[in-house]
This record gives structure tokens, C-alpha cells and sequence, in this order.
């Protein structure tokens, strides 16, 4: 298998991940950024006018992954359900692939500057407004519950999901994949009408052991 080398940029995101989570962004100077890497300054401001920036760029990494896949799945599927599903995939799927990028982003997002801030606040915005047209549209053909405010779906799911990060653990019992289908299931019981059930319940749990769920870190 070909490994593709990794841009000064995408060494620099990575070295970053490491350092804030384990001391703190404020703890963290570029010089010893580079200095992990064995790289130069200058090659750090040629990519980043400022460890501000970079702070950004940790959060970009998975936002635009999300809103991408998140898209693509929209656009794949052509059922309020199917496409539903797809994203919830998508999104706990990205706690998974980028679990250090979003406990550094969530840890430190208060160091951000005014400007960084509003940037990843629309990107947010953007993922949002696509889960809630989904929702909008799953209620409009009658799949969804339409009595359940759009908004409040919205948010309840993005905000169940987001919180991913701080129990999740990969040597757990349970894999993400697995944990997805809980929450896929929780949430197609929650607002699926009745006349949209037959097509829900392949997608919802089936009766399996019970796991003890240790990999919770509260």
C-alpha cells in the first residue's frame, strides 16, 4: 500500500493535537511545535500567520470533513430516513477518525479570537441547516413526526452526538459503528411516524446481548 507522504501543514495540525491535548494550547509555543516535528519556524509561518490560526485550522479539519460527507449523503439518498441515517454515520463518525482534534477544539475554543470564532460558527451553521432540511423534509412527506419542533430535532440530535467525545473510548467494548446504531435507533423511535416504521426498522437495533458498557468516562 502506497503511503502518502504528509504535507509540513498536516504535520504541523498533527504535532499540534498532540501537544495542546497533552499541556494546554497555552502552554504550547511554536517554537516547540516545530521542534517536535524537527521543522523551521519560518515553515510554520509560511503555513500559519499564527498559533491562532492553527487552533482554527484544528477545528476546520473535522467541521469541513463533516460538511462534506454530510452532502455527499444527502445527495446519494433520496429518502428523508436513508439520508438521516447517513449523516448520523457521518457525524459520529467523525469522533471517531478526528476524537483528538475535537477534545482539543472543545477543551480550548475559548482561545480563539472573535474572527476565528464567527468563521467556525458558520460552518456550524452550515452542517446544521443541512441535518434540518433533512428533518423539514421527513416531516413535510409525513416520515417524520411533524407535532416535534424542526429545530429543537435538530439541535437535540447535534448536541446528543457532540458530546461523543468525552466518553468515547476506542478500546472500549463497543466499536463506533456500534454505538451509531444506538444512537440511530434512539433517535428514528423518537420522530419516525408509523407509516414510515417498515422502512425505519432496518436500520434500528435488534435484540442483542447486553455489553457492559465500560468504555464511559464521566
Amino acid at each position: 500500500m502506497l503511503m502518502v507522504k504528509k504535507t509540513l501543514k498536516q504535520r504541523i495540525v498533527d504535532a499540534s493535537v498532540v501537544l495542546f491535548q497533552q499541556d494546554g494550547y497555552h502552554n504550547v509555543t511554536v517554537d516547540r511545535i516545530v521542534e517536535y516535528i524537527g521543522a523551521s519556524k519560518g515553515g510554520f509561518y509560511h503555513n500559519f500567520k499564527s498559533k491562532d490560526e492553527l487552533l482554527y485550522e484544528v477545528h476546520d479539519v473535522f467541521i469541513s470533513y463533516v460538511i462534506k460527507q454530510s452532502q455527499e449523503a444527502y445527495d446519494k439518498y433520496d429518502t428523508p430516513i436513508t439520508r438521516l441515517c447517513a449523516m448520523l454515520q457521518t457525524l459520529t463518525q467523525v469522533f471517531d477518525v478526528y476524537q483528538a482534534h475535537i477534545t482539543v477544539f472543545y477543551e480550548e475554543s475559548r482561545s480563539l479570537s472573535e474572527e476565528y470564532s464567527a468563521i467556525i460558527h458558520k460552518k456550524r451553521d452550515q452542517y446544521r441547516e443541512i441535518l434540518q432540511k433533512v428533518i423539514e423534509e421527513g416531516q413535510h412527506t409525513k416520515d417524520f413526526r411533524a407535532e416535534l419542533p424542526c429545530t429543537i430535532v435538530t439541535m437535540a440530535i447535534v448536541g446528543m452526538i457532540n458530546w461523543t467525545y468525552m466518553w468515547f473510548k476506542q478500546t472500549g467494548p463497543l466499536t463506533m459503528e456500534e454505538i451509531t446504531e444506538v444512537f440511530t435507533d434512539m433517535i428514528l423511535r423518537a420522530i419516525v411516524t408509523e407509516q414510515a416504521m417498515e422502512e425505519a426498522t432496518q436500520f434500528m437495533v435488534q435484540e442483542k446481548p447486553a455489553v457492559d458498557t465500560g468504555f464511559i468516562n464521566l
